[in-house]
């Protein structure tokens, strides 16, 4: 699908889409727990249906009545796959799923989309050799077989918080304690007390023994829950950005007390606005594709971290340089820091390419508000955020979607 976005100034309020990162965890700790929970606003994006679909296959039950969703648990340790668990392009889901699937001692296999059976799975690949369970990956699926033992895991905190958190859901299900001992630095650690947040909520404790060890209790029970999704940050920050362009556009529905590490954002807009500044973003990697093209509209900024941004839906980094130069920016990569130029920011001298990539796609839209353009791939936004165009048009901006 391709999207027309016309030139013009957005205005008006929207509800922020509901947080795709806290419906994935609210989902997999009900999904654990011992009788029926439910789950109110759960966005209806592609993400969050594949960990539906998993879990299904694990033998969920899941009822959704529009936005909202009944899950009767089961006991993980005992059950076996109905069939393969297909992911889609989801990394949340398969990092989440993999080690609960390993609980069972049962074979389960896991499919997905090319880009993410190419996603680095190193962590849980090792993890496996080490403590003796079966672990295969030919490119095109990974099988795993368990039973995963209680004890001491040690990972690395500078690849992705999915795989700590992946622990996190399914170490308190075992019999004895266990530890993670984090090699630092540790980067996205708001993501993990987000998971550590999202398991309380469903009667499971797990404690920072340290700056860089999590201790979780094992024989711990997940208890069901009635909860309700709060807004999300990452999606909020696409629209919230058109207030550096002194646009009058509020988002409503986000929690301000909420520990999402994307809450940042509206800290790093007002560095972006005031001049030149140099912005670490290891901690909120989802951020980069709207603060580069922030960035591009105002004065330049130079960004740090940004060596994660490879193993994304696309390569963010380069997929942001590539496009942001048919409007006249000036992008350099280096491996892990990105540098703006915004030598001469005019229209875009061609149609633009979303990437395969949501946030790729939202960045480019809202740059377009202020000159207008074309979007090839647009379709990509309904990873994570399926009405993104539709409240652009509730916000004044014309928007025409067709097919190519």
């Amino acid at each position: 699908m391709n999207v027309r976005i016309n030139k013009g100034v957005p205005g008006g309020r929207v509800n922020a889409p509901p947080s795709k990162s806290m419906a994935h965890r609210m989902l997999i700790s009900a999904a654990m727990a011992s009788g029926t929970s439910r789950i109110r606003g759960i966005s209806d994006c592609e993400d969050v249906r594949a960990t539906i679909d998993c879990l299904v296959a694990l033998g969920v039950q899941i009822e959704q009545s529009g936005n909202d969703v009944t899950v009767t648990g089961v006991d993980m340790t005992a059950s076996a796959p109905r069939s393969a668990l297909n992911c889609n392009e989801s990394g949340s889901t398969l990092r989440f799923l993999l080690p609960i699937a390993l609980l069972s001692g049962k074979n389960t296999l896991f499919m997905g989309a090319e880009g993410l059976m190419k996603r680095p799975m190193n962590v849980y690949e090792e993890l496996c050799k080490k403590k003796g369970l079966s672990y295969n990956a030919d490119g095109e699926s990974i099988a795993v077989r368990g039973p995963l033992p209680a004890g001491e895991f040690e990972v690395v905190g500078n690849v992705s918080s999915q795989f700590i958190s992946g622990l996190l859901f399914a170490l308190p299900c075992l019999p004895t304690d266990s530890k993670i001992k984090i090699i630092p630095p540790i980067e996205s650690r708001s993501y993990i007390d987000l998971t550590i947040e999202a398991l309380a909520l469903f009667g499971v404790e797990v404690k920072w023994s340290d700056d860089t060890t999590l201790y979780v209790k094992g024989g711990q029970k997940y208890r069901p829950a009635d909860l309700t999704v709060e807004g999300d940050y990452s999606g909020a920050a696409f629209i919230d950005s058109f207030s550096l362009f002194g646009r009058d556009v509020s988002v409503d529905g986000l929690n301000p007390d909420s520990t999402q590490g994307d809450k940042v954002y509206k800290l790093l807009f007002d560095m972006i606005k005031r001049g030149v500044p140099t912005i670490h973003i290891g901690n909120c990697p989802d951020l980069g594709p709207i603060l580069f093209a922030a960035a591009a509209a105002k004065h330049g900024a130079v960004f740090t971290g940004t060596k994660r941004l490879k193993i994304k839906e696309s390569d963010r980094a380069a997929a942001m340089a590539e496009e942001l130069s048919k409007f006249g920016v000036s992008v350099t990569v280096y491996e892990d820091k990105v540098v703006v130029y915004p030598i001469s920011f005019h229209a875009p001298s061609e149609t633009l390419c979303g990437h395969n990539d949501h946030r790729i796609v939202m960045a480019l839209a809202v740059l377009l508000t202020l000159t207008g353009g074309e979007i090839t791939g647009a379709e990509a936004i309904n990873k994570s955020y399926p009405s993104f165009f539709e409240d652009l048009r509730a916000l004044g901006i014309e928007v025409t979607e067709y097919e190519a």
